[in-house]
């Protein structure tokens, strides 16, 4: 026969509990925005366009970004990723007019990483950038870029000069934070250790398509975390 439970220690567990549901409540509601987050600028691959970001960025609005801090802006991804990040360069200064801040942080997807590392390696961008992400970029080449002819295009193949360039020595210059992630079923990023960039935090994702990556939680909360440190 069970002994009943003692109507204080009912009380106790109802008072502990409550607490708990609270503080739970109050970690998963909370603003992850604070003093310390910088402008978002969103870089998107070749053929992309700024609705490539929208579940991502909705994302970040609903963790406390403000919508000025959340550019999601486009180029012509035709051109040499060099005079995107010449365009990129002055984004980011209109970015920190905009908003006040002293520093960006630079999330991109796929070809977007590669004009963004030539803005950071050799447009100055070390000293306004304080975090880096490549989602699925081809930042040593991928053989899916054979097929296509523009320049930004040609610049993506394994063994280009734009890319042999860009990663001759320190592949992860200055301060900033470097980060990346690759997917083993990402079929447009071949090889996928192309990803991968030297200094740099490397992630691998779940089985996760080239645009998947921009849409997958995890890959988001992850991304959110790493920049907002």
């Amino acid at each position: 026969m069970k002994r009943p439970v003692p109507a204080a220690a009912v009380a106790a567990a109802g008072v502990l509990l409550a607490i708990q549901a609270s503080g739970h409540a109050q970690a998963s509601g909370g603003s992850a925005f604070g003093p310390t987050s910088n402008p978002i600028l969103f870089v998107h691959g070749y053929n992309g366009d700024p609705g490539n970001w929208n579940t991502m960025a909705d994302r970040f609005t609903t963790d406390g970004w403000p919508s000025s801090h959340l550019d999601r802006w486009s180029y012509d991804s035709r051109q040499s990723n060099a005079t995107t990040a010449q365009q990129l360069a002055a984004e980011v200064d209109r970015l920190l007019g905009a908003t006040g801040a002293t520093k960006v942080d630079i999330v991109s997807h796929s070809m977007g990483g590669l004009s963004s590392r030539y803005y950071l390696k050799n447009l100055g961008g070390t000293a306004k950038v304080d975090a880096w992400v490549s989602l699925g970029g081809p930042n040593h080449g991928t053989d899916s870029a054979n097929s296509c002819y523009d320049t930004s295009c040609t610049e993506m193949r394994i063994g280009s000069g734009f890319l042999a360039a860009l990663n001759s020595g320190d592949e992860s210059p200055g301060s900033p934070r470097y980060a990346t992630w690759w997917s083993p079923c990402d079929t447009v990023i071949n090889p996928d250790s192309s990803v991968s960039v030297s200094g740099a935090a490397n992630t691998r994702t779940a089985c996760l398509g080239h645009m998947a990556l921009l849409t997958d939680a995890t890959v988001y909360a992850q991304t959110r975390d790493m920049i907002n440190r």
